[in-house]
């Protein structure tokens, strides 16, 4: 297994949901120069992988001023997390967040969630809850990590 950088994200693409494609592919072009993909890969198949964002990604669009607090403070934002259904529960999630953190030491992250479910995992990874952000009606959570 290993963690590298994607220098084209489009095979990454391929393996996320369809509304995750639709959050980023369409607007790939115009964020690739300030975003750098990393995978995890086994037997030359993509496993895992995310992206990390050097401004806030298309996603943020309706927090544009709370995304530039963060981005301005110098975190990185984290985002489309992936991992493929037949890996999951394997631990893979927090094996690339180890990694990142390892490929940034003492970078600062920050990230935005939906599905609450996710706490756990977040939180088990360093993150810290911020706050709650309201998205169009739904409930997005913001959480940051240190360092």
């Amino acid at each position: 297994m290993t963690f590298e950088v994607c220098t084209d994200c489009s095979e990454f693409f391929k393996i996320l949901p369809k509304d995750w494609q639709e959050g980023i592919v369409p607007f790939w072009d115009t964020y690739k120069a300030t975003t750098k993909g990393y995978l995890i890969i086994e037997n030359n198949q993509i496993i895992a992988g995310g992206l990390v964002f050097y401004k806030w990604p298309p996603d943020m669009k309706f927090a544009e001023d709370e995304a530039s607090i963060w981005i301005t403070k110098g975190y990185l934002y984290v985002g489309f997390i992936y991992v493929i259904q037949e890996r999951r529960q394997q631990n893979l999630g927090s094996v690339w967040l180890d990694n990142l953190k390892k490929t940034y030491p003492n970078q600062k992250f920050w990230l935005t969630i939906e599905d609450l479910k996710l706490d756990t995992f977040y939180t088990k990874n360093g993150f810290k809850r911020i706050k709650s952000l309201n998205n169009n009606g739904v409930e997005e959570l913001l959480y940051a990590f240190e360092g």
